[in-house]
């Protein structure tokens, strides 16, 4: 027999389901509150409120756990590759070789992009912001492939419009970077595994061969793997409101690509490169910065330590520690805004200021390490992290369409002025 919550308000009681998911998660069913109280609820920001069921992804913040579909990010990370969890996240099951095979053909198959859009691309200047670029040609596939915009698609239609997301998104990445460089652009390297090819598109030039390191792509894996999905944010619940409206996939990640875009939510491995050039620019004394984040009355905050979700431990950044280790091995990258960042790291991870206070650093502190010793711009790392959550936003927008969601509609409580009389022109 399921559990009821009891709301007592001017002098009736009403009787709400409580619900209970998979991992012991309990929620009020409010759907039928208005309906037999006249009351809605109040939350700013949902930060308390749950808008669907899902069955992709597990987040619990206080003991610093993160699965996709049961599989913790650890072994995923450790033993899976990017496309394969994609297909996870996508289709709910690990593939299987023939399964994984066909996925990653498929995708190869699709690489290329219409030649229309380079034209597009030349419009932009190249001090257009590479997500404004990005989210532009992604919406601009319900041009060419009009019939996604048809609601009713069938199975197979849906699937290779997920498919053409998964094969463009690269290229549309690599050219925004190219347009803001005002370099030629390149086209996909289909002989390449998918983090290869899209470095390949990113740094070759026509003076130069580039060749793919493969210690390089593998941190670069694991990073899309980290950010491949996490749950119900700002631009995952966008795409999905944007979708229950039945909007095509396209315009759908779009808007998850603009909403990423804000500084709120996918700027925040931007803030640690500005944070620690601020630092050098002011001398480059890390402890000065460390004793300034300690005061209370400074306003100064150390970027990429702690996390709103996470308040034990990023089980992310553990992982993409190593892979920034060894990136900054390999390349042997002299950069005084990194050296800096080892010592912020050191400390914080020794300081018992820090260690209390479960300041760890967190998976943006390191990828905006790794991206910029891979010589990728800051305005360049919301597009990397859109790379990565590309999957999670697809899965969820297929889940939702899927489940037969209804379109999004929140409330609101009305504190404008009452009723008034129209006042003509000549009398105000």
């Amino acid at each position: 027999m399921s559990e009821i919550a009891k709301l007592s308000f001017d002098g009736k009681d009403f009787e709400l389901p409580v619900l209970e998911g998979t991992e012991k998660e309990k929620a009020i069913d409010i759907a039928k509150l208005r309906g037999q109280s006249g009351l809605i609820t109040m939350d700013p920001g949902f930060k308390n409120t749950g808008s669907t069921k899902s069955a992709i992804t597990f987040l619990d913040g206080e003991k610093g756990i993160l699965r996709y579909r049961g599989y913790n990010i650890e072994d995923l990370a450790e033993k899976s590759n990017f496309l394969e969890v994609s297909y996870l996240l996508v289709y709910g099951e690990l593939p299987t070789q023939k399964q994984y095979e066909k996925f990653s053909k498929e995708i190869t198959t699709h690489t290329l992009v219409h030649e229309d859009i380079k034209k597009m691309l030349d419009g932009f200047p190249s001090v257009a912001h590479p997500m404004g670029v990005l989210s532009s040609l992604i919406c601009s596939l319900t041009a060419f492939y009009p019939t996604s915009l048809h609601p009713n698609r069938s199975e197979e239609e849906n699937n290779l419009s997920i498919i053409r997301l998964m094969a463009k998104m690269p290229t549309f990445a690599a050219w925004a970077f190219k347009n803001k460089m005002g370099h030629p652009v390149n086209y996909p390297d289909n002989s390449l595994d998918y983090c290869s090819n899209f470095l390949k598109m990113m740094f070759e030039l026509p003076a130069e061969k580039y060749e793919v390191d493969p210690i390089v792509s593998k941190a670069l894996d694991q990073l899309l793997i980290l950010h491949a999905d996490h749950e119900q944010n700002c631009s995952t619940s966008t795409v999905r409101i944007v979708g229950s409206s039945q909007a095509s996939i396209y315009a759908s990640i779009s808007a998850g690509i603009n909403a990423l875009w804000g500084p709120l939510h996918g700027g925040a491995n931007q803030s640690v490169i500005e944070m620690l050039e601020a630092i050098k620019a002011d001398g480059g004394d890390s402890k000065k910065y460390l004793e300034k984040a300690k005061d209370k009355n400074d306003p100064f905050r150390l970027m990429g330590f702690g996390h709103r979700v996470y308040k034990n431990f990023d089980p992310r950044a553990k992982i993409i520690k190593k892979a920034a280790d060894d990136v900054l091995g390999k390349l042997g990258v002299d950069d005084p805004v990194l050296e800096i960042a080892k010592e912020l790291e050191e400390a914080a991870l020794n300081d018992q200021y820090f260690v209390d206070r479960k300041l760890y650093p967190n998976v943006d502190f390191y990828s905006g390490i790794i991206y910029r010793a891979m010589g990728i711009p800051t305005d360049m790392f919301t597009v990397m992290f859109a790379l990565g959550r590309l999957p999670g936003w697809i899965a969820q927008w297929k889940e939702m369409r899927e489940n037969g969601e209804p379109i999004g509609r929140p409330r609101q409580v009305y504190t404008g002025a009452n009723e008034r009389e129209y006042v003509s022109m000549n009398k105000r």
